[in-house]
């Protein structure tokens, strides 16, 4: 018979002495010392989980951790679930994927092994399944996404050794191995359904369409299958006809009674419900699926598996699937013309960036080690008022704008009186930096309470990306030029990348990603070169999303970033070589990206650095040459932590033994917003003067 199970997921949680923990159950200000940091230590470092927008901690363990149980969290969450009436799988990440996804801590050799700590770590395991079956548990679920990834015959190993330890502790149980985000490698696969005391495998048959054919080859007899049909990333309704004739081709391989109709992944990475959503029009309604839609889609297909199909929701879905694909509202054959010209050319800029960064000099006279913030300042209650009154239409757009200009004349103030070389003009009008460009480019769609856990208590709400993208009219051109006209400093022009707004949004499923890249890179380099005309002499295109978006098989990786990094070109290869392109990256490994990162041509680079411990440092320490400006991040802003001046100098000279003083800009991880500024004013102060102090130093050395 067809079974139903819709994702959820829980983290194993960790903590760290270097918090002042001591021991017994971990409180919540523990938590949030390891998240943002407290007066006398940084916070830890955090990284995206996989190729997601969702964030995590980054465990810290070495040869001395000592692991303890320390939260019930997942037990007392199972049984406030039961006392409901609801029986829950309880949901843990497993303990290989645990320690394959830590670093080694502060002062830890690098090549440390961290599968070492397995067998510390695993009597961990056995006392929380031990509660869980005490509870009541008859499932439990393990998370291993790893598995999806180029793992080596060591690694594979440890998924052996750790369920053989674990097999007793989980007699009794039915013990879940779930996969998710890309195709699971033959060798992989043969590991995983090789686990002893495992009973069930899970996989992801939407990004990992390929595991159908491992499945189909070999499948061990008597186990469950799981398998992932409905997409759990994206917002698409289900074609549920597809999904139902894969469905049986698996129970012919699984059986009837042992094959679970699921999602791909946990529904965590996609808005909540449909109906929360009054604005929506509804044709593109009916073309969409949130989580709890989703739930209904495994339910239904489930049913139809058990013989009881509903013939009137599958004509629905039907209906809705051809209403999307014959829609004029999807394509616009002017913009297809145009991606499909841009082939024949990589699209770089004529000259070196050497000669260019010459060039921009004699023109801007910036100091050695120019300072600059990386584009939002806070977004205070009263400005968040402002735009929601205007919106709302309670506000008058005369008295909206009036309001906007008073802001921004604000900001570039207080940046004057820090003495900060480039400025930027905060984005007081931007809600958020891809859903503020999509609402002004065709193609899109927004929901109203379409929230999706970034880290933390922060949320986004991606744009839909239903139709071919086009830019109607200029979209920061007017902020711009104002921000502009209040300052004799350089201002930045500050847009959004095609790179980023593809990957922080949900994107259309009926042609290629990169095609859909391709057209809004072309919207962006109309805005680039309009910024250039109004007199805009740096342009910054973030792109803090082009790490995230990296497949996590290697052999997909070139691919990729040869349209992502050519996206980006796309968008800047006709300005004047004195016009100088910025581009910014936050909170994602770069290291083994550093090349295409060159190859994107950017005058200057600001990237996340201090939350990571310096870890881009190491790349230029091993011998990667980098001939353009770059800014490595010289203070943490998701912490309320305020860094002092000797800790900035410090860093600055850190970054001095590896680039030259001539390429090297001085500013914080990432924009400001989430902060108050009460952190942002004595924050930057000090970073402005520990750059001084370098200036000085550096100038008495000569």
């Amino acid at each position: 018979m067809g079974r139903a199970a819709p994702r959820i997921w829980r983290k194993l949680p960790l903590t760290s002495e270097r918090y002042s923990w001591t021991g017994g159950e971990i409180g919540l200000s523990t938590y949030f010392s390891m998240a943002r940091g407290n007066a006398t230590v940084p916070a830890m470092e955090m990284t995206k989980w996989f190729d997601t927008n969702y964030h995590f901690i980054v465990p810290e363990l070495g040869p001395r951790t000592k692991f303890s149980y320390a939260s019930h969290k997942a037990v007392s969450e199972y049984k406030e679930a039961k006392a409901l009436g609801i029986d829950t799988v309880p949901v843990l990440i497993g303990p290989v994927s645990y320690l394959l996804l830590s670093k080694p801590a502060k002062g830890v050799e690098k090549s440390f092994s961290l599968l070492s700590l397995l067998g510390s770590i695993l009597p961990i395991y056995k006392e929380v399944v031990a509660e869980l079956k005490a509870a009541g548990a008859s499932w439990i679920q393990f998370d291993e996404p790893t598995l999806v990834k180029d793992l080596d015959a060591h690694e594979l190993a440890a998924f052996s050794s750790a369920y053989a330890e674990l097999e007793s502790a989980v007699s009794g149980l039915n013990v879940l191995i779930e996969t998710y985000f890309a195709d699971i490698p033959a060798e992989s696969y043969k590991t995983l359904t090789s686990l002893s005391g495992v009973t069930a495998y899970g996989f992801d048959l939407i990004r990992g369409a390929k595991t159908l054919d491992l499945i189909r080859s070999s499948f061990p007899s008597g186990k469950y299958l799981f398998a992932g049909v409905v997409d759990g990333r994206n917002i698409w309704a289900d074609d549920l006809a597809a999904s139902l004739s894969t469905l049986q081709s698996l129970e012919v391989v699984a059986g009837k009674d042992k094959l679970v109709v699921s999602t791909s992944c946990s529904l965590m990475h996609t808005a909540v419900d449909l109906v929360n959503e009054t604005k929506l029009d509804d044709e593109i309604k009916s073309w969409l699926a949130f989580a709890a839609q989703k739930v209904v889609e495994v339910n239904a297909l489930a049913k139809a598996l058990a013989g009881q199909k509903d013939e009137a929701y599958f004509a629905a879905n039907a209906a809705a699937l051809a209403s999307r694909k014959s829609s004029p509202r999807v394509t616009n054959e002017e913009v297809q013309k145009a991606a499909a010209a841009l082939k024949g050319s990589d699209h770089r800029r004529a000259t070196n960036v050497s000669a260019r960064l010459d060039a921009q000099q004699k023109k801007l006279n910036l100091p050695i080690l120019p300072t600059t913030t990386i584009g939002s300042f806070p977004q205070t209650v009263e400005l968040r008022r402002v735009r929601r009154e205007y919106k709302a239409k309670k506000i008058s757009e005369e008295e909206y704008v009036s309001a906007i200009k008073e802001e921004i004349s604000k900001v570039v103030k207080i940046q004057e009186e820090l003495d900060i070389d480039v400025l930027v003009h905060g984005e007081p009008e931007r809600n958020d930096m891809v859903e503020y460009f999509g609402e002004q480019l065709s193609g899109f769609a927004f929901t109203a309470n379409g929230w999706v856990q970034s880290y933390g208590s922060r949320c986004v709400k991606p744009p839909i990306i239903y139709g071919d993208v086009s830019r109607p009219n200029p979209m920061t051109v007017f902020w711009s030029k104002t921000a502009q006209s209040m300052t004799s400093r350089p201002m930045k022009g500050m847009l959004t990348g095609p790179v980023t707004i593809l990957n922080w949004s949900f994107v259309r499923n009926d042609q290629p990603r990169f095609e859909t890249c391709y057209q809004i890179a072309l919207a962006i380099k109309k805005e680039v070169e309009d910024l250039e005309a109004a007199g805009i002499q740096v342009i910054q295109i973030d792109e803090a999303a082009l790490r995230e978006g990296l497949p996590l098989r290697k052999s997909e990786h070139a691919f990729y970033l040869d349209w992502a990094v050519h996206s980006f070109r796309i968008t800047n290869c006709g300005v004047q070589d004195t016009t100088q392109i910025h581009t910014h990256m936050c909170y994602s490994n770069f290291n083994d990206i550093i090349h295409s990162i060159i190859d994107m041509d950017a005058d200057v680079i600001t990237i996340e650095n201090s939350r990571s411990d310096e870890k881009l440092l190491s790349v230029f320490r091993e011998g990667v040459k980098y001939g353009a400006g770059i800014g490595p991040g010289v203070y943490d802003i998701h912490s309320p932590r305020i860094p002092t001046t000797e800790e900035i100098a410090d860093r600055i000279n850190k970054m001095l033994a590896v680039l030259d003083t001539n390429i090297l800009w001085v500013n914080p991880d990432c924009g400001l917003k989430t902060r108050k500024y009460t952190e942002v004013k004595p924050a930057l102060t000090n970073m402005v003067s520990a750059t001084k102090l370098i200036r000085t130093q550096l100038a008495s050395a000569k």
